[in-house]
């Protein structure tokens, strides 16, 4: 083998292991954007997440088309926290895709919901969601974000 084969073979191994870096730090960002957005569900504090959407975001849930995230936080998310107690994520599993500057994730949990009013049922749920995040001035946010869910099926 020649120095030069050696040495062709070990940059081109030194650039595959910088663009797995590099993917590797991307996909942290985008697990970091997506935790933030779960853990502010869970707190019930969604104040700061509109800065985990783009303006132009799109939001869909359970077959209905809710529109930017802006919306969907003004119109069904916020009034919806009023009448919660309580709201956690178990069992939770996320993908997380790179291509360029857009992001692929896909998120399977249960959910689990109790009200402030006792005399409401606690609810609890088998959900999936798939998001789009891109990447724009070396920042993470969501441009697309759908979820549903079903309620969770216990074993006979």
């Amino acid at each position: 083998m020649t120095f030069r084969m050696i040495f062709a073979g070990v940059a081109a191994a030194a650039v595959l292991a910088s663009a797995v870096q590099a993917q590797s730090i991307e996909a942290q960002q985008v697990g970091a954007v997506v935790a933030a957005y779960r853990d502010a569900i869970e707190r019930m504090d969604v104040s700061e997440t509109p800065a985990l959407f783009w303006p132009d975001s799109a939001i869909f849930e359970n077959g209905g088309v809710e529109g930017t995230f802006a919306y969907y936080l003004e119109h069904h998310l916020g009034p919806e926290f009023d009448d919660l107690a309580g709201f956690d994520f178990r069992d939770h599993e996320t993908k997380i895709e790179i291509d360029g500057d857009t992001a692929f994730v896909s998120e399977t949990y249960t959910y689990h919901i109790t009200f402030k009013d006792e005399a409401r049922e606690a609810i609890e749920r088998r959900g999936v969601a798939t998001s789009v995040l891109r990447e724009r001035g070396e920042e993470w946010r969501f441009v697309l974000y759908h979820s549903s869910a079903r309620p969770l099926r216990r074993p006979s």
